[in-house]
């Protein structure tokens, strides 16, 4: 029984003050994620809240009280008991800097994964073309087996100043976002068959990289392979090993290893992640298309290629940072002892 009115109310307001910016916060953010002292600390705010609540209904000259203590305490159970798994609201920014690279770190040993088995497939085409040149003519694609890189290189260099892209930039840039779009599709899709589909293609990807690289380094153009590639190559890359890493997911969502739940629930489990890696796949590609048509296809003596080299390495920094930092939570403060007298 409450002996002081209002010493009892200045005591607890502290209380209730903290438990409603705790759910202001949450409230204004619905993705919030808080650490398990702050769940802990909210959980007995609720409590406390409830029981300070169920002393005052005695009073009924406090209206005012008991209505903002009810009020608290219906918000707090409304975030407790809440089952809805994300916010109602689409907000673009946030989801790309906050549930995207969230995502693509939950699933960091599937991009593992396709990192590695792209890898594998670099050093096998890299091998052959270098030590058989020409098998190049079977594993390059876009007829880059057919001709001589010094060729290529002397007629591109040749056209710089020609701007031979003018007017057809916007359709160059829509034709690389489309085709590298099926591809990464594809390349995600191909999960259904237990991921060896997608280890395939990516292993294909991996082979025709490398037998390019070495092709046009062991004719001394490495110079204009990085600016030609670089710019567009260090997001497009790294774009379709996210579309591995998918696949990856979907298959291992089929096989279901370490899991007794049925097909259909790991499926669904696995949706909403496999959508959000894909639409920043597509993200991706549209920045590496744009770059790819109106500036990778310039050369010397237009652009010095040590630029491009530069701005496309600058490009794979802020690739690397963003995926590996972004939707980080903020270390939480420490919080308040939950031993109260």
């Amino acid at each position: 029984m409450i002996v002081d009115l209002e010493r009892f109310i200045a005591a607890e307001r502290p209380h209730w003050e903290e438990l409603e910016s705790v759910l202001d916060r949450v409230e204004a953010a619905a993705d919030t994620h808080m650490g398990m002292d702050e769940v802990r600390r909210f959980h007995y705010l609720y409590e406390r809240t409830s029981a300070d609540l169920a002393k005052l209904s005695a009073f009924a000259s406090e209206r005012e009280v008991r209505g903002y203590l009810e009020s608290l305490v219906a918000r707090a159970y409304g975030e407790i008991h809440e089952t809805r798994e994300s916010p109602h609201r689409f907000r673009p920014i946030r989801w790309m800097f906050g549930t995207f690279p969230r995502t693509f770190r939950k699933h960091i040993r599937a991009f593992g994964t396709a990192v590695a088995v792209t890898l594998v497939g670099c050093l096998f085409g890299g091998l052959v073309v270098g030590l058989d040149p020409s098998s190049k003519e079977i594993l390059l694609p876009f007829g880059h087996g057919l001709r001589q890189p010094s060729e290529r290189v002397a007629r591109e260099e040749e056209q710089a100043s020609d701007d031979r892209l003018r007017g057809a930039k916007a359709q160059g840039a829509a034709f690389y976002i489309t085709h590298n779009t099926r591809v990464s599709i594809v390349t995600m899709a191909a999960g259904i068959t237990w991921g060896i589909g997608t280890i395939l293609l990516l292993l294909t990807n991996g082979i025709m990289m490398s037998g390019i690289a070495v092709d046009y380094m062991a004719a001394g153009e490495t110079e204009f392979l990085l600016g030609w590639l670089l710019p567009h190559g260090s997001v497009e890359i790294p774009a379709i090993l996210l579309a591995g890493q998918a696949g990856l997911v979907l298959a291992g969502a089929l096989i279901g290893r370490g899991t007794r739940a049925p097909l259909k629930t790991r499926l669904r489990e696995a949706s909403t992640d496999l959508v959000t890696l894909m639409f920043g796949v597509v993200v991706f590609l549209v920045w590496a298309g744009i770059v790819e048509a109106f500036l990778s296809q310039y050369h010397e003596p237009v652009i010095p290629y040590s630029l491009k080299t530069a701005f496309g390495v600058a490009e794979l920094v802020l690739v690397v940072l963003f995926l590996a930092r972004c939707g980080r939570e903020k270390t939480p403060p420490t919080p308040t002892p939950t031993h109260e007298p």
